[in-house]
């Protein structure tokens, strides 16, 4: 397989600023390149590296240039008009092959357009799959990657290039499709976490309480929090699936105490705090990006669906920004939700709860819910889960109770 990805400069026939110099004729260059066709079963280009490829300085000609020295299928990439793939025979029309038709989105950053593409076609044509697919596959790999910023990132997964662009687009600009969005992040989580056990010790307000007024005792909470730490490692013995919820406030010692294995949430929310606030400051960026990486944003909000509706969008905006802040940033985060505190809870009081946020277009890494009465209540809080989180990439819920 011969990607031709012709760059001038590197051919040593433009400076090192020139890279974004498309095409400069070269006898030398099209001479070698024409050595290697031979041996390809696919040789894929722009017009400009068929070009040179051949040593052609016309299109057409081109084509029957490189098809002359080898019998590959040949894909002419044509940016926003898709591509046309070309098996047996050249004619005289440069339309006669199996079009693949380019798909109508705003292009953001052309890096990575290629790579993106080739990784597409591959996906059909080493399956076997007929080139009119691998074609609609290559195109949209190449859109999802030039309609957002970055590079290697953005290029989908087999999930995300399964949602073809057209079909589930929000207007051109692909970075703003929330659901094209949400499925690119959760196919390329940083780790998969199929089961995890993990002990909340985030607590601020509580030990506050049990602590009173006594100064030695407030001083002594951030030495238990590192306790706890040693008893988890202690638990978890090296394996798999443990955690820990610590939060900044009193449990920095702790954090640093940690083991690095150890999946780990941090609050966010002022402790009690009704509607929801955030601690120490409500600009959430200018903290969050001081985070390591892998650390799961935890915010909790006592929601009930049954709140006043003046309540309810407060709350809901509130764990709005905390969701786009996390995204913006690239970290998870976990949502916990407690509506037993302040309403009636019964079977359906979470499921109805969830369905509002889901409404509200919050998809969490992690759902933290509070403990339920019955079976028929973790039942149905699963298939609002699974409906509303877009299968196979729904959101685990982990059960609240706390040691």
């Amino acid at each position: 397989m011969f990607d031709i990805d012709y760059r001038p400069n590197l051919w040593g026939l433009a400076g090192h600023d020139a890279g974004d110099n498309r095409y400069i004729a070269s006898e030398k260059v099209s001479a070698h390149l024409k050595t290697v066709l031979a041996d390809c079963d696919l040789i894929v280009g722009t017009e400009e590296e068929v070009l040179i490829a051949s040593g052609d300085s016309d299109l057409l000609a081109a084509l029957k240039t490189i098809r002359a020295n080898s019998k590959a299928t040949i894909v002419l990439k044509r940016g926003p008009m898709g591509c046309i793939v070309y098996d047996g025979p050249i004619s005289n029309d440069l339309e006669d092959g199996i079009v693949g038709k380019g798909f109508p989105i705003e292009v953001y950053n052309v890096l990575g357009a290629g790579d993106a593409f080739m990784s597409g076609f591959l996906r059909g044509w080493l399956k076997g799959e007929p080139h009119a697919t691998s074609a609609t596959w290559a195109n949209a790999c190449g859109a999802f990657a030039v309609s957002r910023l970055l590079c290697a990132p953005e290029i989908p997964t087999w999930d995300r290039a399964a949602v073809l662009p057209g079909e589930r687009q929000q207007g051109k600009a692909l970075r703003k499709d929330e659901a094209i969005n949400h499925v690119h992040w959760a196919t390329t989580r940083r780790r998969e976490i199929p089961q995890l056990m993990a002990l909340a010790i985030d607590h601020r307000s509580q030990l506050e309480d049990l602590a009173g007024d006594n100064a030695e005792l407030l001083a002594r909470i951030p030495a238990f929090k590192v306790l706890a730490v040693k008893a988890a490692e202690r638990i978890a013995d090296g394996r798999p699936g443990f955690g820990m919820l610590i939060d900044d406030k009193y449990g920095r010692d702790a954090l640093y105490a940690v083991n690095k294995n150890f999946w780990i949430g941090k609050p966010i929310e002022l402790p009690g705090s009704r509607p929801l606030q955030f601690e120490f400051s409500q600009d959430l960026g200018s903290r969050l990006v001081e985070w390591p990486v892998d650390h799961c944003i935890k915010v909790l909000s006592f929601f009930h669906p049954d709140d006043p509706a003046e309540m309810k969008a407060t709350q809901i905006a509130k764990l709005r920004s905390a969701f786009e802040a996390a995204r913006k940033v690239g970290r998870e985060i976990l949502i916990e939700i407690i509506a037993g505190k302040h309403g009636r809870l019964d079977d359906n009081t979470i499921p109805r709860a969830l369905n509002e946020l889901y409404d509200a277009g919050l998809k969490p890494d992690w759902w933290k819910l509070e403990p339920q009465a019955s079976r028929t209540a973790w039942a149905a809080i699963d298939a609002v889960i699974e409906k509303r989180s877009a299968l196979p990439w729904c959101c685990p819920a982990w059960a609240g109770s706390t040691i």
